[in-house]
């Protein structure tokens, strides 16, 4: 079944890879981004050579405004929504929490907890059948630091990221009568640039050897995990968080 599919910091890493998948399928892809506007069309070009629909929506999820203009601006575009990805999401330079300025604080849970909040909010609104929507299905994006903690590295960020984890298994509870379906997966060590913005050089090589597997994952590995959760194949899985993290 075709869908349009919303995924929110989709110009990069895991957004994009799933952006990818999803355009092999056939769907159509609406790429949310907040400011790295060639990345975003990068991702639409390839989505559209990969065989879907696209488009680039700007907007910052922590932003309550952004949310009813990118939705209208997706089903302007390509239709109804009907999968919604929500991926966004930030990291800052790794130390640990006394180190921490408060503005940062802010900023992590303004952006991975608050923007998701609202990410999904606008989700239930637009999709949920009680206010005149088709349904759909969900994923939330969380982080395997939410289960690990991450002490000495990013505790604010696995913070924002665990509360993704409760808000998966609510939302799942409560938006399943209204036709929306919500599940979580938990990347672990996956290759992408947000390694950058924690100002550690050589994180993945130092910590791929110490998971179970031995090695990082890709951003594809994840991606899979996405798609297949926002299939029909995963009909009856509702509020279930799927760890991708190679046995970490």
């Amino acid at each position: 079944m075709s869908k349009t599919v919303l995924i929110t910091g989709g110009s990069r890493g895991i957004g994009r890879a799933t952006a990818l998948l999803c355009g092999a399928r056939g769907w159509s892809v609406a790429v949310n981004y907040r400011r790295d506007a060639a990345a975003a069309a990068e991702t639409v070009a390839l989505v559209e050579q990969a065989g879907g629909r696209a488009v680039a929506l700007a907007g910052d999820v922590a932003e309550d405004a952004a949310h009813p203009a990118m939705w209208a601006a997706a089903a302007e575009a390509l239709g109804p929504v009907t999968a919604l990805v929500a991926n966004a999401g930030i990291a800052a330079e790794a130390g640990p929490l006394a180190g921490m300025a408060p503005a940062r604080l802010r900023r992590m849970i303004e952006v991975n907890t608050v923007g998701t909040l609202l990410t999904m909010r606008e989700a239930a609104l637009r999709m949920g059948r009680s206010h005149g929507g088709q349904g759909g299905t969900a994923v939330i994006v969380s982080s395997a630091a939410a289960r690990l903690g991450s002490a000495g590295v990013f505790v604010d960020y696995a913070a924002s990221k665990g509360a993704l984890d409760t808000l998966t298994l609510g939302l799942g509870q409560e938006l399943i009568g209204d036709g929306i379906r919500v599940n979580g997966v938990r990347p672990g060590l996956i290759e992408t640039d947000i390694h950058d913005d924690m100002a550690w050089d050589g994180r993945l090589d130092q910590l791929a050897p110490t998971t179970p597997i031995g090695r990082a994952g890709s951003a594809q590995e994840v991606a899979e995990a996405i798609v297949w959760l926002l299939d029909e194949a995963s009909s009856y899985v509702v509020g279930s968080l799927l760890d991708v993290a190679g046995g970490r």
